[in-house]
């Protein structure tokens, strides 16, 4: 089944079950993968005529879906450390909740072992040697993960690995 219609699926059956709380983070959830067709929409409309087209155009694909979802969780993540922060455990653990919830619609994350060697590989492959070179493994290492593992994850252990 594809992510969106699972999303679809799982929001109805919780507005069936009356579980408020899943209902509306799916639906803003849904609302986020609006927001970024009509976004696409709206960059395609230039070139695109034929209405049909446009719209079949501006679907987000399984892996476009996947971002925002990730985006979403990573947004929940960063709520969490800024509630704590503040002083307000019981909002921080309603956002850990939520983005636990959307996990489970994400692809199984990779293991630390798995990352450290895919980005050990994009390192020597790319002739890294500092961190100034950041940017090569990064995009190397973005190509292979897709969705498996954050970026802020990624992100920190090629800086541990090129210091």
């Amino acid at each position: 089944m594809v992510l969106k219609d699972k999303l679809k699926e799982d929001m109805k059956n919780a507005l069936k079950s009356g579980d408020s709380a899943k209902r509306t983070l799916l639906g803003m959830v849904m609302a986020s993968i609006k927001n970024k067709e009509l976004e696409k929409r709206g960059k395609l409309i230039k070139t695109i005529t034929d209405p049909v087209q446009l719209e079949a155009e501006s679907q987000l694909d399984e892996q476009e879906t996947m971002d925002v979802l990730a985006s979403e969780v990573k947004r929940r993540r960063d709520s969490v450390s800024e509630f704590e922060k503040g002083g307000r455990p019981e909002l921080a653990e309603s956002e850990r909740a939520e983005a636990e919830a959307l996990m489970a619609y994400l692809p199984e994350q990779m293991s630390d072992d798995a990352l450290r060697a895919l980005v050990q590989k994009a390192i020597s492959s790319s002739g890294a040697t500092s961190v100034k070179d950041m940017g090569k493994v990064m995009s190397a290492v973005k190509e292979e993960i897709k969705g498996t593992a954050d970026g802020q994850r990624v992100s920190a252990m090629v800086k541990e690995l090129l210091k």
